[in-house]
């Protein structure tokens, strides 16, 4: 499965360090603008982002049409990169993994599927990659880098218990 990534979820899943499994079972795509927001800074995300790109874990595409990111921007007051990234999902019909919060609007709107780092850590625990006391660190982890609301971080923690 392919999925096309914005800057926000890209950095959480390296943040939280579980990029590099989500890597394994999907194709994570990128435009060049998130490659550079993700890549430019001497963290250990940007190092992490780095190498998944130059060992082809991560695709980078040149993005779409100019005015149609352009569009994006002014319609929805995204950022260019999340402008790009969602102009690129559009353009090949695939889902976009994003938790910006004008960007998850955007797809609303647009009636594009979407996905949030917290379903990454979900997947990947059901999947057996990691054990559940784990995934609740990384939880806690995402709730204090990402901007959730109570209420999805509780419906997480239940979804991860197995209380669904």
């Amino acid at each position: 499965m392919e999925i096309v990534f914005d800057s926000s979820t890209l950095i959480l899943l390296a943040k939280v360090e579980i990029l590099t499994l989500v890597s394994e079972d999907i194709q994570i795509t990128i435009p060049e603008t998130i490659k550079t927001e993700c890549t430019g800074k001497d963290l250990f995300d940007a190092k992490l982002i780095s190498s998944l790109v130059t060992n082809g874990r991560i695709k980078v595409i040149t993005a779409s049409k100019k005015e149609a990111i352009e569009r994006l921007c002014k319609d929805f007051k995204i950022h260019t990169g999340e402008a790009e990234a969602l102009a690129l999902a559009l353009k090949r019909k695939l889902p976009l993994a994003t938790d910006d919060f004008l960007t998850i609007k955007a797809c609303k709107i647009l009636n594009q599927h979407f996905t949030t780092a917290i379903y990454f850590l979900i997947n990947i625990v059901e999947k057996g990659k990691i054990n559940k006391d784990i995934a609740f660190v990384k939880l806690e982890k995402l709730s204090l880098y990402g901007r959730y609301s109570k209420r999805i971080i509780d419906d997480a923690f239940k979804r991860l218990k197995g209380d669904e």
